[in-house]
């Protein structure tokens, strides 16, 4: 079969993009899933590179014929295994897929799957214009950023990848290709079918191209440093800020611990005195920002805090960002997984403190830090704690729904929080995902495994 298979692939794709040998594919068999819950990877799979939208869509029309699974590939930056392949199939890898162009009258950009955020980011750059939200690693393609509607630290003024997303492109299951809304800003045409695969996580189709909305760039950034003795005090003061019409480009929480193990991971150094921070981003015109930045070193004086750290130099303030963004890497090498849980925001600091409680009941070291102003808060469990983590997951899912949260944010379900979504997601939804997962691919070749657990058992239960 696979034979075959290669020869079909070859009459579609050149000879060159189709790889087989083992030591070839291994790179595009994982993620940045932490190992000890990484799905375990197949190995007999083939990797192929198309250059277009028409090749993947004949891809897919020979994998539905032949019911082979195929597994959607960007920049492997996902971080709960959606991008594992974890059954013989096709990889289809975007890399090649690397057009982009800026309309700068319609504050548009139009970029291929294969576009990195940072490959983004520059060309946006250099047409004067800006991508505000910066949603993870700058290695991430565009394509896995749409498919799994990212978030990041700067949600909490411009939203998550959903908001500036106008128009895909994407080549469904059975292969047919559409082009879903474009350069608009209002569209009402029947059910908006490109909201529904935005966060589908690679299950309803393949994102080939995006129409992204952009920005005037900002005439001025101002990074405050917002030191506190409690957590109390620094998580307090949050809804204190946003109700006072300030809306800071980012609002992080973050525990002197971690900020000085990632300043040393980095060989640099984190001097700035207190337990808890705030690490606020202000953006805008010169006159807003100082008007911002003196406002909130008035309520941070109100609410106990210490005096605040201002950043203004550009240096000072990616350093102080690069710090911040570096913990999950900090952490990687002991860390046995990282939770996203999110909360309405006012409860992140009794999520927190649920949180420590979990840990002293388990003898358990679990940081927490995160978007403070969006309520998502990222809490890793250690290698040394695996024997517990199941019951430390739990816990914490279980604060999480308690306090009117969800149990993902940002990194999605991926294929290793299937089995919390069927526990904390209504039967019903579970139902209608399954209905909608099966008009868009009914025959279950895209990403299997991802996101929904659907088997010829369950598929029978649903129907009767």
């Amino acid at each position: 079969m696979m034979k075959e298979v290669v020869e079909k692939l070859e009459e579609i794709v050149e000879k060159d993009f189709i790889l087989t040998k083992k030591e070839l594919i291994e790179s595009y068999l994982f993620d940045e899933t932490s190992i000890p819950v990484r799905p375990k990877p197949t190995l007999n799979c083939i990797v192929v590179k198309p250059e277009n939208s028409e090749q993947i869509s004949r891809i897919l029309k020979l994998a539905n014929e032949k019911r082979i699974p195929v597994y959607p590939r960007g920049g492997g930056t996902g971080l709960v295994g959606g991008a594992v392949p974890t059954k013989d199939g096709i990889v289809i890898s975007l890399e090649r897929m690397k057009r982009i162009e800026v309309d700068r009258e319609n504050l548009i950009a139009v970029a291929e799957a294969g576009v990195t955020l940072g490959e983004l980011l520059k060309v946006v750059e250099e047409a004067g214009l800006s991508f505000p939200p910066h949603p993870g690693d700058e290695g991430a393609q565009i394509g896995g950023l749409v498919a799994c509607n990212a978030g990041g630290a700067r949600a909490v003024k411009h939203g998550v990848m959903r908001n500036f997303v106008k128009g895909i492109e994407v080549v469904l299951p059975t292969g047919e290709i559409l082009n879903l809304g474009g350069k608009l800003l209002k569209n009402n045409m029947g059910y908006n079918l490109m909201h529904l695969i935005l966060g589908s996580e690679g299950t309803l189709g393949i994102i080939t191209k995006a129409v992204i909305r952009l920005c005037p760039k900002a005439e001025y950034t101002l990074t405050l440093v917002l030191p506190f003795n409690s957590r109390h005090e620094a998580l307090s003061t949050v809804p204190t800020i946003l109700t006072k019409g300030i809306s800071p480009l980012a609002l992080e929480y973050v525990e002197k611990e971690l900020m000085e193990k990632s300043a040393m991971h980095l060989g640099e150094k984190w001097n700035i005195e207190g337990k808890v921070f705030l690490v606020v981003i202000l953006s805008g015109t010169q006159n807003e920002v100082y008007n911002e930045a003196e406002r909130i070193n008035q309520i941070c004086s109100e609410k106990g805090g210490l005096e605040v750290y201002v950043a203004e130099r550009q240096d000072e303030q990616n350093t102080i960002l690069k710090i911040r963004s570096n913990i999950y890497t900090a952490l990687k090498e002991e860390s046995a997984d990282i939770f996203d849980t999110t909360v309405p925001p006012s409860n992140i600091g009794k999520l927190a403190d649920m949180i420590d409680k979990i840990a002293e009941k388990y003898s358990a070291y679990i940081p927490v830090y995160g978007h403070a102003a969006d309520g998502n808060l990222h809490a890793h469990v250690m290698k040394k704690d695996i024997d517990k983590y199941e019951k430390i997951k739990s816990e914490i899912y279980e604060a999480t729904i308690n306090l009117g949260g969800v149990i993902t944010g940002e990194h999605g379900i991926g294929k290793i929080r299937v089995k919390e979504l069927y526990k904390f997601m209504s039967p019903k939804s579970i139902e209608l995902m399954i209905g909608i997962k099966k008009l868009f691919d009914p025959n279950n070749i895209l990403n299997p495994g991802n996101v929904l657990s659907i088997d010829e058992n369950q598929a029978l239960r649903t129907e009767q």
